[in-house]
């Protein structure tokens, strides 16, 4: 019988030293899942991150418990949860985004934490760097800013004509505001008028596009929990200013978004339940490597194109890794 096999035949009763250190606290070891955004908007990135759990032998509830918490977009909810992942003791805390990493890290140096979804982990002051993060934390950068080129370039394909870019971004997450300064950069190396919108607060968003009313020929927009939250809303006001959008994640397309190209989220999830299988199993976050994505999607959505009376160029459809309907 292989090893592995055999772990699964026991449920996973293995004794790894963090799941020992839990189980001799009278509890399983636990996992704190930190998302900034809602369970039925993040369902299928939690989803992939507990299958691939299953596949390493960790089960929900016989071997390993995870606690998943909601920000629901709110901010100032981020710090509330970190403090019960601290007062619980929770034994790996996986946070989604910058924004919630960093909150993370500020509240415990001691719980190991797992990232995912993070643009700049070095610029950001989350890692000392990608080959040896230090401290207690560790993961998937998602390379978002470096992107920024490419989505501003995949936007001038489409709209040939493009001579005026906005910019939208929620200024509170420091990756979004690196991100912000590489899409200026690029639109600017392209020619393009740039108008910005700092977002601060979801009260925020209808008053930006309406400034941005016949001021703009296509938006560009940062992914963050916020946004995330109200993605429905913001494509629909989008759509009602005429604005092609771009997105960084597909989950903005499937909510009417024009457009987006970034890294498959369901991948980096899963690659997220191979980090906390190593630490349950002994190693120090710090010691582990922050990897990269290797698997990219570029999305359109046909239906918000003809809402928009845009003609997508056939030879760009082809490129396309999904066409929604």
């Amino acid at each position: 019988m292989k090893r592995r096999e055999f772990i699964t035949l026991l449920g996973g009763a293995a004794v790894w030293p963090l799941a020992a250190r839990a189980q001799q606290a009278g509890k399983l070891p636990t996992i704190g899942f930190l998302d900034g955004a809602t369970p039925w908007i993040e369902s299928q990135r939690l989803a992939a991150f507990v299958q691939r759990l299953r596949e390493l032998a960790w089960v929900d509830g016989r071997n390993v418990a995870i606690e998943s918490r909601w920000a629901e977009g709110r901010p100032e909810r981020v710090s509330e949860i970190v403090a019960e992942f601290v007062r619980i003791r929770v034994d790996v805390i996986v946070a989604v985004g910058t924004s919630l990493a960093l909150a993370a890290k500020q509240a415990t140096s001691a719980i190991p934490i797992v990232f995912v979804g993070v643009g700049e982990p070095v610029d950001t002051g989350l890692v000392a760097s990608l080959a040896r993060p230090g401290g207690n934390i560790t993961d998937l950068s998602n390379q978002s800013p470096d992107l920024a080129g490419k989505r501003v370039e995949l936007l001038r394909d489409v709209i040939p004509g493009l001579r005026r870019l906005a910019i939208m971004a929620f200024v509170s997450n420091p990756s979004s505001v690196l991100e912000m300064g590489e899409a200026q950069a690029a639109a600017r190396k392209l020619g393009l008028e740039v108008t910005t919108s700092e977002i601060r607060r979801a009260e925020d968003i209808t008053p930006a596009f309406e400034a941005l009313s016949d001021r703009a020929d296509a938006l560009y927009l940062f992914p963050d929990p916020l946004f995330m939250t109200n993605r429905t809303r913001i494509n629909i006001l989008a759509v009602g200013e005429r604005l092609p959008t771009m997105h960084g994640l597909r989950e903005y397309v499937e909510a009417g978004g024009l457009m987006s190209y970034g890294p498959d989220n369901r991948d980096l999830f899963q690659r997220t339940g191979d980090y906390v299988d190593k630490i349950l199993r002994g190693a120090k976050p710090g010691a582990l490597p922050v990897e990269q994505p290797t698997k990219f999607d570029l999305a359109i959505n046909l239906t918000t194109a003809k809402a928009l009376k845009l003609t997508i160029p056939e030879a760009f459809l082809l490129r396309a890794d999904e066409l929604i309907e």
